[in-house]
C-alpha cells in the first residue's frame, strides 16, 4: 500500500469511530496526476446523494502533459462502495454530529486508488484544546528522552 495524501487535519477535527475503504472513479489523465501526488484533501468530505457516494472538494491537480482531455479539479468524484456499506453510512449520518470524512487516499497492491473514510463526529473546542495538550506533553518527553540520550 503507497499513501499518497493524508487528511492529517480530520483527526484534530473529528472524533474517528468506523473506517472504510472505496474506490473512486477517476477521469482522463487524473491517475498520472495522483501517482505524481497532485492531490490534497484538505477541505474535502463526503456526500451521499440518492444511493449513490460523493467525494466533493477534493484537489487532483489537470496532468501537465495532457491537451485532449482535461477534467474539473474539484468536481465531484464517485466512490464505489457495497450497497449495505452505503446503507450503515447513510443511517450513521442521520445521527446529530455524525459526518464522513475523507483520510487518505493511497495505491493498493494491485494499482487501484483507493480512498479511506471514516465516520467521524465533530470535536468541542474542549476536546481539541486537549488534543493540543496531549500532543505538546508527548513532544516535550521526546525532547527529553532525546537529550538523556
Amino acid at each position: 500500500m503507497k499513501v499518497i495524501a493524508t487528511n492529517k487535519h480530520a483527526y484534530f477535527e473529528y472524533d474517528i469511530k468506523d473506517k472504510f475503504d472505496a474506490g473512486i472513479v477517476l477521469q482522463g489523465s487524473e491517475v498520472k496526476s495522483i501517482r505524481n501526488g497532485s492531490v490534497s484533501l484538505n477541505g474535502s468530505f463526503i456526500q451521499i446523494v440518492q444511493g449513490e457516494c460523493y467525494l466533493k472538494n477534493a484537489f487532483i491537480k489537470n496532468y501537465e502533459k495532457t491537451s485532449l482531455f482535461i477534467p474539473l479539479e474539484r468536481q465531484p468524484r464517485k466512490l464505489l462502495l457495497h450497497k449495505n456499506e452505503i446503507i450503515k453510512l447513510f443511517k450513521a449520518v442521520g445521527e446529530k454530529g455524525m459526518t464522513i470524512v475523507p483520510l487518505k487516499v493511497y495505491f493498493d497492491n494491485k494499482n487501484r486508488v483507493k480512498i479511506e473514510m471514516a465516520l467521524g463526529k465533530g470535536k468541542k473546542i474542549y476536546d481539541k484544546r486537549e488534543t493540543l495538550k496531549q500532543r505538546d506533553l508527548k513532544r516535550e518527553s521526546m525532547r527529553e528522552l532525546k537529550t538523556v540520550l
